[in-house]
């Protein structure tokens, strides 16, 4: 089984990617070979400071081996290093339906926050296809709003295939159910577009002014929560407390006499206990970098064959080659 996943360097990764993609695709790595990488000409569509997406790539790439990706089980490159990619997006792009890219919902979310459109975002689904096909990948685990972008893959490869003949392999979507999405300090899911973050990296003081301002109902202390359930910061508990810590602050609110922000409190605490020992790990990976720096390139090494491979396949069954 071969698994493929991407995460854009456009900002600091928070707690939504971890529990949406890095931690599902982490835990995969011991099931199938891994290919993970930095999705560095996705971010190309709305971020537009150099400096900043080399920074961010970086950050990216600290977070990720920090929290648990293994070089040796995995695959972890630049996508910007295997250039493959963009050479069979095109291939790709030139049978992809308008139809099939204006029925994306992710588009047109982004335009309805503000996002500027241009091409790149419009035809993001069909480089996420190059990424996904370009390596015979089984398996994509992906957050709930991404399932439609394995579907719209799966369309283009089908087209391809049937136009071509078999070329590609038809990947499969995998979610979480239980933190499929993960709710920002606003309720709305947790997204760097929506400004609604917990990084899981931030600075204690800024995590904890975030935690603490998190907006509650009216209801007293005293009152039974009946709906304990549907408490943003009690949502956010379950993600990083253990079972019977949730259990108990969730009972404990259901029944009254606990107050907003003693649970809040809680909230951080366990936060910053859950990734403790993964901040140890990030501040030994930054002091050495050139070391995160030659993981990335053996990745895309080791990727690139791959991708040669599938390329070469494409190019003949199109009659490029």
């Amino acid at each position: 089984m071969r698994i493929l996943s991407g995460i854009q360097p456009s900002g600091a990764l928070h707690l939504g990617n971890f529990f949406g993609m890095m931690k599902p695709a982490i835990e995969l790595q011991d099931r199938g070979e891994a290919y993970y990488f930095i999705a560095n000409y996705h971010s190309m569509t709305s971020l537009f400071d150099p400096a900043q997406r080399r920074a961010n790539t970086l950050d990216v790439a600290l977070d990720f081996l920090a929290c648990g990706l293994d070089p040796v089980k995995s695959i972890f490159f630049k996508q910007s290093d295997v250039p493959e990619v963009t050479e069979l997006a095109w291939l790709l792009t030139t049978l992809t339906p308008m139809g099939l890219l204006e029925r994306c919902h992710s588009f047109k979310d982004k335009v309805a926050k503000g996002i500027s459109p241009n091409h790149g975002l419009f035809a993001y689904p069909v480089l996420m296809a190059a990424d996904i096909l370009i390596y015979d990948s089984n398996i994509v685990p992906v957050g709930r709003d991404q399932k439609q972008h394995v579907e719209v893959t799966r369309d283009i490869a089908i087209k391809f295939n049937e136009t071509y003949g078999t070329t590609f392999v038809l990947p499969e979507p995998q979610i979480r159910d239980d933190t499929a999405a993960v709710p920002g300090t606003d309720g709305q899911k947790m997204s760097k577009s929506y400004g609604n973050t917990i990084e899981i990296f931030g600075d204690e003081k800024v995590i904890r002014k975030k935690i603490m301002s998190l907006v509650m109902d009216s209801r007293t202390p005293a009152e039974p929560k009946p709906d304990a359930e549907q408490n943003l910061a009690v949502k956010l508990l379950k993600l990083v407390a253990a079972p019977q810590v949730f259990t108990e602050f969730e009972d404990r609110l259901r029944a009254g006499g606990l107050g907003y922000g003693d649970l809040k409190k809680a909230l951080f605490d366990h936060y910053w206990a859950c990734f403790a020992s993964a901040r140890a790990r990030r501040a030994e990976l930054a002091a050495n970098r050139d070391h995160v720096e030659s993981i990335l390139l053996e990745g895309a090494s080791r990727a690139r064959i791959l991708a040669q491979r599938v390329l070469k396949r494409a190019r003949r069954a199109a009659g490029i080659d």
